[in-house]
């Protein structure tokens, strides 16, 4: 068995793979993890597997079930409803902070992540996308600084992401406008962040949310099929 710091790495790798999959969706909602499949794929023992297993449930990416093995955090009808009646406003705090107290650090890496957003668009990179999506609304929140709402964003950026991917796969048209506004919106993100325009980050907060509900309604609700007519007789 490995010891010191490589065991400390396979933790560390465990954990970013775990929380990557989930995000992307290569591990689906409810969908039950292998404890025995991943400690002999990461060369751990289960004490430290259970111990990746209890901090990935402590940020809401997986829900362990006593005696019963643990399971990637639904996204139900109830879960949504929930994340989209609080996302708003906590992504409008987090914006209103964020303008008060970034850093010229933390501004630059907005910046990059959002480039970064862009180049996984333009070829198509779905998984980049959602991570750097993902990444980039977690910066807003480090700007914040502010410890309870941090909290309650990365709770909420795990089921964001899962949204996003669900409407980041279909080549259409109007799935082209969605992302270009998606991008849009990072870039008045960062003017009016640069601005410490409060007023402008409320209201593309809003905006933004918006779309992510009008993504969700239409993979929930797509346009129906047309009926095939019977055969003649």
């Amino acid at each position: 068995m490995t010891q010191g710091k490589p065991v400390k790495n396979a933790k560390a790798r465990l954990f970013e793979d775990l929380k990557q999959q989930i995000l992307t969706m290569e591990l689906g909602p409810d969908e039950d993890l292998d404890e025995v499949e991943l400690c002999e794929r990461y060369g751990l023992s289960r004490t430290p597997v259970r111990e990746i297993f209890r901090r990935l449930s402590g940020e809401g990416y997986v829900y362990i079930r006593e005696n019963r093995g643990v399971r990637v955090s639904p996204m139900n009808h109830s879960t949504l409803r929930n994340f989209f009646l609080v996302a708003p406003m906590i992504y409008a705090a987090v914006g209103r902070l964020a303008v008060q107290h970034f850093t010229p650090a933390q501004l630059a890496e907005l910046k990059e992540t959002q480039a970064q957003f862009r180049q996984a668009s333009l070829a198509g990179d779905i998984p980049a996308m959602v991570l750097k999506n993902n990444r980039f609304h977690e910066i807003m929140g480090e700007m914040s600084g502010n410890v309870y709402l941090q909290t309650s964003l990365n709770r909420l950026l795990v089921d964001h992401a899962r949204i996003g991917r669900t409407f980041y796969q279909p080549h259409d048209e109007d799935t082209a406008r969605r992302r270009q506004l998606s991008i849009d919106h990072h870039d008045q993100f960062i003017e009016a962040i640069e601005a410490r325009d409060e007023e402008a980050i409320v209201r593309l907060s809003y905006e933004h949310m918006e779309l992510s509900r009008e993504n969700m309604e239409l993979f929930i609700t797509p346009p129906g099929l047309k009926p095939e007519p019977p055969p003649a007789p």
